[in-house]
């Protein structure tokens, strides 16, 4: 038993089981938590409800308790775009909260988390690595694609439609048509974004069953999936296996060379140092250049590619494929361990049904992985772009800075045409204390995409973008403005040279004249009370992970 309880506080438990039905028998069986995120909110987390029934079957065959505790399931997408999105990424360390809560409080003998989006996922893990006790990751599977007038649809393209539809360049007819057809089925939006990064983060540290991360939500393999997930939580219960005993620094460096390998998302820089710091294990944004710079990309979905998706994905073999192709030439560890097989061992199943969609190594689609750390006066502590969605067209690129001290001005400056090509579009104050919550820029950027602007804009910024985010958006500035960064006196017409292959982001103005700038600075304060104020009190910058729990 990983719990110790003396008789009176077990019998004053048990009390309290024997009020909801629960037998005398069963409550002598170690309780597992099913922590589910299960709400009707979000599509993501929405197919949970159908495997509870059998998970808990599965778990009470093998000997051992299943409990239903639900947490915060939020989605990213439901806030876009309004003041509420300032809450996604503080929501992750709350979520890591209601885990530790849920599994200290209840003495918890072990735990399946249920989540499949952005925040919930990063800050489902964050919590079992905390407390450390037998833990499994169950996931929600990816959507399927929507379809409208023969072209593929994604939720990202609703907000790319919206710029086009503002332009006059769509009628509201086929905007309106397109908000109806984008997202057809429940699960996961299948592209590789936040959601899906995140969900291979699971399956690759060794917490998922084997292609879980990959898996079409709803299907029969997926509750197979449910039921493999039930048996691997008993396994490890009764063996007493806790995350302590398979997570190393080379389970998350394997992560970032399946993320580059994929293109994965550009959050992950938050998400998963604020991860492994809570096992005490420094990955550093240093740490995803160096390996971007070992392990080429592989494969391209969208918004690295304009049409595939998770489907083609996963059809062509999915992440175990991937990890195939990458044992083959010894740019994994294969020996990292894992509840359901080590690394090599999840290779083995891989098969590559289309070198297309999944290359091998002596054909990549990129020589380097899909993202970049970029330095230079900006960023002088790190600034990140995703350069797997950006058109190699746009990799160098200089242009006079247009300055906004918020994402709706800049918004709204682009839908009146304000913003022209060759312009570096500046968004400061966005950052993890500045907004404060670090909200995605994505609305704006979609709004460059919508108007085909994709190489002829550059966003600069210290918020963070979508997962779906495509275009040359360089973000997570650090120092951030409200810190005092650079970022905080740029001016307008001020001219930044971005080049991404050699690592820059710089503007033309002195230490000199940056000094003077700085004189009698004070910070934009935005308002913020609550969970957000304490949030900008306590969190780190984006450098270390934007997190509360950085030490």
């Amino acid at each position: 038993m990983i719990r110790q309880w003396n008789e009176e506080s077990l019998d004053h438990r048990n009390a309290l089981f024997y009020a909801m039905g629960i037998s005398e028998e069963d409550a002598k069986r170690p309780v597992i938590g099913l922590v589910n995120s299960w709400n009707e909110m979000n599509p993501g987390h929405f197919p949970f409800k159908d495997v509870i029934s059998l998970m808990k079957e599965t778990i009470y065959k093998a000997g051992c308790l299943a409990l239903e505790l639900p947490v915060s399931g939020i989605c990213d997408g439901i806030c876009s775009n309004t003041p509420g999105d300032r809450y996604t990424l503080p929501a992750r360390d709350l979520v890591s909260s209601e885990v530790e809560m849920t599994a200290e409080l209840n003495m918890l003998e072990g735990m399946v988390l249920m989540a499949t989006c952005d925040k919930v996922v990063p800050g489902m893990l964050m919590g079992a690595l905390r407390v450390d006790i037998p833990s499994v990751m169950f996931t929600g599977g990816y959507m399927l694609p929507g379809e409208f007038h023969g072209n593929m649809l994604t939720l990202t393209h609703t907000k790319q439609a919206y710029a086009a539809y503002a332009s006059g360049e769509l009628s509201r007819e086929d905007y309106k048509g397109i908000v109806r057809n984008a997202c057809p089925t429940p699960g996961a939006c299948p592209f590789m974004g936040t959601a899906n990064t995140m969900c291979a983060c699971a399956e690759v540290l060794g917490f998922s069953p084997p292609g879980n991360a990959s898996v079409q939500t709803q299907t029969d393999e997926w509750r197979e999936m449910a039921r493999q997930a039930a048996l691997g939580i008993t396994e490890a219960v009764k063996k007493g296996i806790r995350p302590s005993a398979f997570i190393t620094k080379s389970s998350f460096e394997n992560v970032v060379r399946y993320m580059m390998a994929t293109g994965g998302s550009s959050n992950s820089l938050l998400h998963i140092p604020a991860m492994a710091r809570q096992v005490g294990i420094d990955i550093t944004p240093e740490t995803f250049d160096a390996l971007s710079r070992e392990v080429p990309v592989l494969s391209s979905i969208y918004p690295n590619h304009k049409t595939l998706t998770m489907l083609e994905f996963s059809r062509a073999g999915g992440l175990n494929a991937v990890l195939k192709e990458l044992a083959l030439v010894g740019k994994i560890d294969s020996q990292a361990g894992g509840l359901f097989g080590t690394i090599g061992e999840r290779a083995a199943r891989g098969i590559n049904k289309n070198t297309d969609v999944i290359r091998p190594l002596g054909n990549p689609i990129s020589p380097q992985g899909g993202l970049a750390v970029l330095h230079g006066n900006i960023g002088t502590e790190s600034a990140i772009v995703k350069f797997s969605a950006v058109d190699p067209s746009a990799y160098i690129f200089s242009g006079r800075a247009k300055v906004y001290d918020s994402q709706d001005d800049a918004w709204n400056a682009i839908l009146k045409d304000e913003i022209i090509p060759g312009d570096v579009v500046v968004i400061r104050y966005e950052g993890p204390k500045g907004s404060p919550g670090m909200p995605h820029m994505e609305t704006f950027m979609a709004a460059v995409l919508g108007k085909g602007l994709g190489t002829k804009i550059a966003l600069v910024s210290d918020g963070r973008f979508s997962g779906a985010t495509g275009g040359l958006a360089v973000g997570h500035i650090s120092p951030e403005a409200y810190d005092g960064g650079n970022i905080a006196f740029i001016k307008n017409g001020d001219m930044i040279h971005i080049d991404i292959e050699k690592r820059t982001l710089t503007m033309d103005v002195d230490e000199g004249e940056l000094e003077k700038r700085r004189q009698g600075f004070v910070p934009v304060k935005k308002t913020a009370s609550g969970w957000l104020a304490l949030y900008r009190k306590n969190t780190t910058s984006a450098h270390r992970g934007a997190t509360v729990f950085w030490d």
